[in-house]
């Protein structure tokens, strides 16, 4: 594959539009293979592009988004496990005086930043001025839920409860992602002239599963809830692209299109001809490899499919590359604050590499969520489960620090057969040890969020 694009140097900054959506797997995208659902918009941003197959996060929320906003494995920022901030308290939330924050980075390289959606960080009755703090210049959020204030706050889609500038109020007889999408496309309006970096992690498609504008009746079931959400997610994705292309600035403009983590549990559909259950929570593939999309018309090469091997540290280098931020100046080894994990896959976006700068994908995560309470953390995990990948095997580490799984990706997708007291072969023993290695360049326990409580 060859770049088709302009020569580097003469790039101009791009838009980045960042698409994060809320509990979806690959097997409910037909771009990837899914039958029981039809995608049509997001098909169609991934034939304009780049479909990645081998793209780590973690399977809970919150680490896979502070990962992706300090570019630091979840051992390194703290956030190791799933915190719901505006429920939970306990003083804890996103401090960018004592973390990497991407917004603030690409806010300094001259971009105009905007959030929509669902943060979850921060409770914002304590600290509303939290998301121009990280680097925001607007935003249009879901508050979260709130603890003390249940009725409004736990409404993100039908009569939601929204947060921006003038403060938090009810919106009744509306649709939250809506709301959220024409902020962000009035932003796009206001703000064309400027270099944008756009995040949009979108309240669709977590539950609580209701109707939405497209169901003329309330569905009959779950899975058909859920199926209408995803629908409408790809209707939001079509109406955001098409406003790009009658902005006239598509063709600047880099869309990446991905999810937190795999589906929620209980929710399973057919991909490619297998049965994927949803794996969020799970260390399985379902629940931490994720669909990933990169769409840049006349610099990334159109309906082309990539093994390169990424994970959600590697977004924030990649974007300050693009912006043309020299990453290695400022984000070295020693400061334990800001040392950046990820590397840049620029090269493979632009199609100079079909590889990426890795050998290895890492993710972290699982179950039992750890719960910030006023009496201080419960379940809280010191050595959390980690998981790390090449392109055919994968280890599994538990939380007990032993490896417990080990499988061959090519021939077993599904992982149903444990190979951890099967290295009976070369090239099994060899990529065990070589994943196994990979453990040794990161520390024994995990560090705490940090954070000055509020």
């Amino acid at each position: 594959m060859e770049g088709v694009g302009n020569p580097e140097s003469q790039i101009q900054k791009p838009n980045i539009i960042v698409f994060l959506v809320d509990d979806l797997g690959k097997e409910w995208l037909s771009s990837y293979g899914a039958t029981d659902i039809s995608t049509p918009n997001i098909d169609a941003l991934s034939e304009s592009g780049m479909q990645f197959n081998t793209v780590y996060g973690t399977p809970q929320c919150t680490p896979s988004r502070v990962t992706l906003l300090t570019g630091q494995y979840p051992f390194r920022h703290g956030w190791v496990n799933h915190w719901d901030v505006p429920r939970w308290g306990g003083g804890a939330h996103f401090d960018e005086s004592l973390n990497p924050s991407l917004p603030l980075e690409m806010k300094k390289a001259g971009y105009k930043t905007f959030i929509g959606g669902k943060w979850q960080i921060d409770d914002f009755r304590v600290e509303p001025d939290a998301l121009t703090k990280v680097g925001f210049d607007d935003y249009c959020m879901w508050t979260g839920y709130e603890t003390g204030n249940p009725a409004p706050s736990q409404n993100r889609y039908n009569d939601p409860y929204i947060f921006t500038k003038e403060g938090s109020k009810l919106y009744p007889g509306e649709y939250g992602p809506d709301i959220f999408k024409e902020c962000l496309i009035d932003f796009l309006r206001k703000n064309k002239e400027a270099p944008m970096f756009v995040y949009y992690p979108m309240v669709l498609t977590h539950g609580p599963y209701e109707k939405t504008p497209l169901d003329s009746e309330i569905p009959q079931t779950t899975l058909e809830t859920h199926a209408s959400m995803v629908r409408y997610t790809d209707l939001i994705t079509g109406e955001i692209v098409h406003e790009l292309d009658k902005l006239g600035i598509r063709e600047n403009t880099l869309i990446i299109w991905t999810t937190d983590n795999g589906t929620s549990r209980g929710l399973s559909a057919h991909m490619n001809g297998r049965t994927i259950d949803g794996g969020k929570g799970s260390t399985s593939e379902s629940g931490i490899c994720l669909p990933f999309i990169a769409s840049w018309p006349g610099t990334i090469e159109a309906n082309t499919k990539s093994n390169a091997l990424v994970d959600f540290t590697d977004l924030f280098p990649t974007f300050l590359d693009l912006a043309d931020v020299n990453v290695g100046d400022k984000w070295r080894v020693g400061n334990e604050t800001q040392v950046i994990d990820g590397k840049s896959f620029k090269s493979v976006l632009l199609g100079d590499s079909l590889k990426s700068q890795r050998e290895w994908i890492l993710g972290m995560g699982g179950g039992n969520n750890a719960r910030l309470t006023n009496q201080g953390i419960e379940n809280l995990y010191v050595f959390r489960d980690r998981v790390v990948r090449n392109l055919r095997y994968k280890l599994t580490i538990g939380s007990n620090k032993s490896p417990t799984g080990f499988f061959d990706l090519e021939t077993d997708p599904d992982e149903q057969q444990n190979l951890i007291n099967q290295l009976n072969t070369e090239e099994r023993n060899k990529n065990y040890e070589e994943l196994l290695s990979v453990l040794d360049y990161f520390p024994d326990k995990d560090n705490d969020p940090r954070y000055i409580p509020n």
